[in-house]
């Protein structure tokens, strides 16, 4: 049984879905500037939820929005000089780039906003049609008052929002009102009932979800800093426009990430991108970092935090590394030992268990350790057979595919080996005035992207 903390309840409930089938939405990326280590924070964590979801026989349609036009592209854009739309989509490209290469590979869909306009419109009309909405000459607002609710998410009430920060717009009814439709004649924008403008944010995230998954789902993710306003809003508009409630079943949130105990912002000098990180880190280093502290919970970042990270993914890999090397050797017991094998089951049950408990990666983790512990000292003691080898590394590989790292160390000695043989054929080759040939192996490679610069 899988439980599953609730932001909404604030308790751990049982994950209950029909037909196994799961319908989760994540807010994802506003694509005006490089990712943060923040942002990776999140979509580790649930990356690894997903993939223990699917494990556990989920069937899971992951769906993630890319807000590809906002106020601070559009800010970004002027500040460059450069088109908003060409800013989000190549900052869209790195984001990608980057959520590849930590392993983040199990959203089934990226929604841009900017290819939903006809459905956010349509939702806008819903909202003004039933009186939730109204409009103005610098927009559509959308009328908190009128939804009774609002806030229940965050637990807030309309009186706490007065001293939110809010842009102040006189020509609304309430400065508690938020917007749908932002009207503008500049580029870029499009055509509405209410003229030439561009969505609000949060319009963007339920149009986006209904249009794949109905008034209605099962779970939706992102980090703690966007419950309130964001997720407030996102319930007020759906709920209002559909009529149904709950617009959600399970609300799951990451927690904050600082660095060196402080909120990270760029005014402090402590802002780091994921780009940055990876020249010094390998991508799997800080998904172990991650995956180390409860999603749920305040991550602190440290190069001092990164370093042990690092050193304890390495110890893992150099137990991994001796299994391997002796399941290839002749030295080897031929009858089962029964003591690695009550202590594998040992290590399966509390690693699932933990699991099953709220997706508790660090205490998983600590299962692995212990394990590794105990597989050093059979191994010192030459106490494996064949089969306890091929079980233990059969488990640790599904263990591995849960947590998206690299617990076996990948030895890319003899692929190296192999693509210098190409480079010195290439290279005979283009001597022997091979054009046609030579081109060919080098575009050939370029699409697998290994990049060869002829000087």
């Amino acid at each position: 049984m899988i439980t599953v903390y609730n932001t909404m309840t604030r308790q751990k409930e049982e994950l209950k879905v029909k037909n196994n089938k799961i319908k989760l939405f994540v807010c994802g990326p506003t694509v005006y500037d490089y990712s943060h280590i923040g942002h990776a924070r999140t979509y580790i964590s649930f990356d690894v939820i997903v993939r223990y979801l699917k494990h556990e026989g989920y069937s899971v349609f992951y769906l993630q929005n890319i807000t590809d036009i906002d106020d601070k592209i559009i800010n970004r854009a002027k500040e460059n000089g450069e088109d908003p739309l060409e800013l989000s989509h190549r900052f869209e490209k790195e984001y990608m780039d980057d959520m590849e290469k930590l392993n983040v590979t199990n959203v089934n869909f990226y929604a841009r906003a900017t290819e939903h306009m006809d459905e956010i419109i349509s939702q806008i009309k819903k909202l003004v049609n039933k009186g939730y909405a109204y409009d103005t000459p610098t927009g559509v607002y959308f009328d908190v008052s009128k939804f009774e609710d609002f806030g229940k998410l965050s637990n807030r009430n309309l009186d706490d929002l007065q001293n939110t920060r809010i842009e102040v717009d006189t020509t609304k009814d309430d400065p508690k009102d938020f917007a749908l439709w932002k009207k503008q004649d500049s580029q870029p924008y499009w055509d509405s009932p209410w003229g030439k403008g561009r969505p609000g944010w949060h319009i963007e995230d339920t149009a986006i979800t209904e249009s794949y998954f109905g008034p209605q789902y099962n779970i939706h993710g992102g980090g703690l800093d966007l419950i309130f306003p964001h997720h407030d809003a996102e319930i007020a508009q759906m709920e209002a426009a559909s009529s149904k409630e709950p617009l959600v079943e399970y609300w799951m949130h990451t927690g904050f990430l600082n660095v060196k105990g402080e909120k990270m912002s760029k005014s402090l000098g402590n802002f780091i991108t994921i780009k940055q990180l990876l020249e010094n880190y390998e991508p799997d280093v800080y998904r172990f970092f991650v995956l180390s502290t409860h999603y749920r919970s305040p991550i602190d970042f440290s190069d001092d935090i990164l370093k042990q990270a690092e050193n304890s993914l390495e110890r893992i890999q150099n137990t991994t590394g001796k299994l391997i090397e002796k399941l290839s050797s002749d030295n080897l017991v031929q009858e089962s030992n029964d003591e690695i094998t009550n202590q594998l089951e040992v290590f399966r049950n509390e690693f699932f268990d933990a699991m099953d408990n709220d997706f508790n990666t660090p205490i998983a983790l600590s299962s692995l350790f212990n394990f590794t512990h105990t597989l050093n000292k059979e191994l010192s003691e030459d106490n494996l057979s064949k089969d306890d080898l091929e079980n233990i590394i059969d488990t640790l590989r599904e263990v591995e595919s849960i947590l998206g790292l690299s617990l076996f160390k990948q030895d890319d000695t003899s692929s190296d080996e192999v693509l210098d043989i190409i480079i010195d054929v290439r290279s005979q080759l283009r001597s022997n005035k091979q054009w046609d040939l030579a081109d060919k192996i080098r575009d050939d490679l370029s699409a697998l992207d290994i990049n060869i610069e002829d000087k």
